[in-house]
């Protein structure tokens, strides 16, 4: 096993690693509740950006899991962070909900369908035929095209539904332009979320339990990365791929317990 000694801050995933479908994984809340007993900074990254983080947080609360919204970090405040520091008091067109345009107007933007500076594209489940149709003609128009994050498909009760990425791509195909990413696997959503807790990438772990969105941008922020298999990965899973993890557990009871051990 890697030594973990040297981690004083965390990063990790909320979905598949804290929760699935809206139930805690054994061992997340006594993970977090031991972190705020002693102190550890930590952050709870999602690359959802349709819900705010006291809308995530209430949420976790009635799966069972206690984290205060200052303790999230969405792509959607990456996004608007990131813009903000581009931009300062900027306009947008941003087609999503609560998470990206809370996050926007917070960052000081301007929203506007005229001759705005960006075209921002977050995840909703009320996409508008109408509302790309202005997207594609603004960023032809010469808008800067971001988005939140590059999922293809988000999960429901009845099956995969098309996500930010599969909207993302139908107006690459329009206009001929790819749109800055800013949520994982981008490291700058992780680089974004150490500011926010005053991290450091040597002295921070990040948990995940994808290897192509969590794992990857983790190696490439310089963090200690650490795959839970309660998610979709599975050892096939992770010979796909040219880099490792930093460690492979279980589930994130492990770290509990390897903790617990340590102190004794």
């Amino acid at each position: 096993m890697t030594n973990r000694g040297g981690i004083e801050c965390w990063l990790t995933d909320m979905d598949g690693v804290l929760v699935h479908e809206n139930r805690a994984i054994p061992g997340a809340p006594e993970l977090l509740a031991q972190w705020r007993d002693e102190g550890t900074p930590f952050l709870v990254l999602t690359n959802n950006s349709i819900f705010t983080p006291r809308d995530l947080s209430a949420r976790l609360r009635a799966s069972g899991i206690d984290v205060p919204e200052e303790s999230i970090w969405t792509s959607a405040l990456a996004t608007a962070t990131f813009l903000q520091q581009q931009s300062p008091g900027g306009t947008a067109f941003v087609i999503g909900e609560a998470g990206i345009l809370t996050a926007m107007h917070e960052a000081g933007f301007i929203m506007t369908e005229t001759d705005p500076e960006y075209v921002v594209i977050g995840e909703t489940r009320n996409y508008s035929f109408e509302a790309i149709t202005k997207a594609i003609r603004l960023i032809n128009g010469g808008a800067r095209f971001i988005s939140t994050n590059p999922d293809a498909t988000g999960p429901s009760a009845e099956g995969p539904l098309p996500a930010t990425g599969a909207i993302n791509a139908l107006i690459t195909k329009a206009t001929g332009k790819e749109p800055y990413v800013v949520g994982k696997p981008n490291p700058m959503m992780f680089r974004s979320a150490l500011n926010r807790i005053g991290a450091h990438s040597e002295n921070t772990g990040m948990i995940g339990d994808r290897m192509d969105t969590d794992i990857v941008a983790g190696i490439e922020a310089g963090l200690h990365t650490v795959l839970v298999m309660t998610g979709i990965s599975d050892t096939r899973e992770i010979d796909r791929y040219p880099f490792r993890p930093s460690e492979i557990v279980s589930s994130v009871a492990d770290l509990l317990a390897e903790e617990n051990e340590t102190e004794e």
